[in-house]
């Protein structure tokens, strides 16, 4: 490693492979606040690239915030392109913000992350650049991916070039992300531990800075780096399934969740973060990342460790389980027929992502058991609707889709006013201020500290 030469690098220009949720806002921010560095989000998917050059109330991520940042640092020094080698050769350092979805074949399929885009994306990386690069792992990554990254930019990479890698893991809360951008609780920055290690790290350290306090970003190894991400999200996932499990048994002993839980959250070694019974966390992170974990300790022989952190999924699935059927019980075993609106598909409020949405699950079995359901979202379209209905419903059900037997509504009160049941499955606004006054509803996201059912407000 030329440390001198790495020691005078100056970040004038930033590359980010990947233009989805993480790469997209992530950018956009530092952006913002670094109006002297050229950023610069590269994809090779072409539309999703034309939608973040397009209209603002287009873009491909809905983020309360994100449109505002983008339109005041769009065009000045922030720029989507596909021109990806371009992008890599001209920044000094690049973030990879590429998925790592769950392997579904070969050697820890059904947990372990696929690493193949890091790969392709390291390779690539190596066969462009021709001049010394910041690497910085964004995407969740298991521990000691940065190994496997160094070796592929070692054996593809000119003689002369050389890489540093950082891990920079992100810490985002979709519906939050821009708020989460702004007012860090703590950006990580991991590195070796080398003085051309320390030289990346201050580089990154340097460009956060600017609007984050220093006491805020810490350093770490890369290790620990890469392990914060999936132990962070285990720790929350946790949490959401304690209290959903506590939720089963206030139901059979007659205490109220809700009173359970602002109880607990009053004790200060607990808080009351993460607290809220609900009908279960989806989302692209939590069960990947947890998947992820498992599958680590078992590669290490940490079998009891590794069905702890199972059971914090056993419990998340359990929990859909169990609302779905406490529908098809209230309808006495037989929902055949029967109207219900499905209200809500993203997994939470405030995002327009529905990957692993609790709505897709649940629909799902009363759909299997007969029902005809109304589905309506505020912002997730028909068409990401009807593709999570064909990969989740079809491909698991493995039985033809009655198109008979749904629909996709544009608005809230399109719902049939003969409809039997609305089940609330995201935390949207409008359903808080919807009059549901003689209406049974089972509120899955517990909007009305009522557990699952309730009848009107």
């Amino acid at each position: 490693m030329n440390v001198n030469i790495l020691c005078s690098m100056k970040v004038n220009k930033i590359c980010c492979i990947g233009a989805g949720y993480v790469g997209g806002p992530t950018m956009a921010v530092i952006a913002l606040k670094c109006p002297e560095i050229k950023v610069t989000v590269v994809d090779i998917d072409h539309k999703r690239i034309q939608a973040w050059n397009g209209p603002l109330n287009q873009l491909p991520i809905y983020e309360p915030g994100l449109a505002k940042v983008v339109s005041e640092a769009r065009g000045r020094n922030l720029f989507f392109s596909t021109k990806i080698d371009q992008a890599i050769e001209e920044s000094e350092m690049i973030f990879m913000a590429v998925n790592t979805p769950t392997k579904t074949k070969g050697e820890g399929a059904g947990m372990a992350a696929d690493l193949k885009y890091v790969e392709a994306c390291s390779k690539n990386i190596a066969k462009v650049a021709q001049t010394n690069k910041i690497v910085v792992e964004k995407s969740t990554l298991p521990v000691r991916t940065a190994e496997r990254i160094k070796e592929i930019l070692s054996i593809y990479g000119r003689d002369n070039v050389n890489f540093e890698i950082l891990s920079n893991p992100e810490f985002l809360a979709e519906g939050t992300a821009i708020e989460d951008l702004f007012k860090s609780d703590r950006v990580l920055v991991g590195g070796d531990e080398t003085q051309s290690g320390k030289n990346a790290v201050k580089a990154l350290v340097d460009i956060y800075a600017k609007w984050i306090p220093l006491e805020k970003i810490i350093t770490t190894n890369v290790w620990s780096s890469e392990l914060s991400k999936l132990a962070s999200n285990a720790m929350l996932a946790q949490r959401i399934s304690s209290i959903n499990s506590l939720s089963a048994l206030c139901e059979k002993t007659g205490a109220k969740i809700d009173e359970l839980s602002n109880a607990i959250g009053m004790d200060h070694r607990i808080g009351p973060h993460f607290l809220k019974a609900s009908v279960g966390f989806g989302g692209s992170c939590f069960q990947k990342d947890i998947l992820n974990l498992v599958y680590l300790c078992k590669h290490y022989g940490l079998e009891e460790v590794a069905e702890y952190w199972h059971q914090v999924l056993k419990i998340n699935n359990y929990q859909k389980q169990r609302f779905a059927q406490k529908i098809i019980d209230h309808f006495e075993g037989n929902i055949r027929g029967k109207k219900i609106a499905i209200l809500g598909w993203a997994f939470k409020a405030n995002t327009n992502d529905s990957r692993e949405s609790a709505s897709i699950h649940v629909s799902e079995i009363l759909y299997k058991n007969g029902a005809f359901l109304q589905i309506y979202d505020p912002m997730v379209s028909h068409k990401n609707i009807k593709k999570d209905i064909k990969i989740y419903w079809n491909k698991r059900l493995k039985i033809p889709l009655n198109k008979d037997n749904f629909k996709i509504l544009d608005q809230l009160k399109n719902v049939d006013p003969k409809t039997d049941l609305f089940v609330i499955l995201t935390e949207w606004e409008e359903f808080k201020e919807f009059n549901f006054k003689g209406i049974k509803i089972f509120d899955g996201r517990n909007l009305n500290n009522n557990s699952f059912y309730s009848i009107g407000k």
